[in-house]
């Protein structure tokens, strides 16, 4: 990644994990099981409508999944663009199971640095979300991705020009806003895992 700055202000990213499914409650790792919002989920992703309200955006981007796609919906975004580069980390064999349950098995496990078996890598993400990185940086001005935990995660780490396993530190509960910024042409997290007021 360049970490440039474009012609005039610099490019400002913002984020949103889509709203609570019943997956993310339980702590079963969905990557691409292709799961609808909770009925609280779809409350939580109401209500970040008003965070969004006074901020245009140049572009919106979101995952294909329809957890991401229903939560852009209820927030009240408009001429949203769908981008594979944004959907969940592929968690192959580990789909559907939780951290606890692989640990009986891998006590010393993690995602951030060992990837899942039959799905992605470390890299694998990393190239993904450099992938998206280029192209807000590219087009400039303020882009919006509606995504998920783990693959925003990896991005804001990305973004600051760290290795994905930084997004292990980075916690990010769902329906959730973030922004990713810079500050004198260092790429910076503005803001991080953002509530609505209810």
């Amino acid at each position: 990644m360049s970490g440039h700055e474009t012609a005039g202000a610099a490019p400002e990213v913002w984020l949103i994990r889509h709203g609570e499914t019943e997956w993310s409650l339980s702590g079963q790792h969905t990557g691409v099981t292709d799961l609808p919002l909770t009925a609280a989920g779809e409350e939580k992703a109401r209500a970040m409508a008003p965070l969004l309200a006074n901020a245009d955006f140049d572009r919106v981007l979101s995952s294909p999944l329809q957890r991401a796609r229903r939560t852009a919906e209820l927030a009240g975004l408009a001429d949203v663009e769908s981008c594979d580069d944004l959907v969940e980390w592929r968690y192959g064999d580990y789909e559907g199971i939780t951290t606890v349950d692989i640990r009986e098995q891998r006590p010393d496990w993690s995602v951030w640095t060992d990837g899942a078996p039959h799905g992605e890598s470390p890299g694998d993400v990393s190239a993904r979300v450099d992938r998206v990185i280029e192209l807000c940086q590219s087009l400039g001005g303020r882009s919006l991705l509606v995504a998920h935990g783990h693959v925003l995660r990896s991005l804001a780490a990305r973004w600051v020009e760290q290795p994905i396993a930084l997004g292990a530190h980075l916690p990010l509960g769902t329906a959730r806003l973030c922004v990713l910024g810079y500050d004198r042409a260092t790429p910076t997290i503005d803001r991080w895992n953002v509530a609505a007021q209810r």
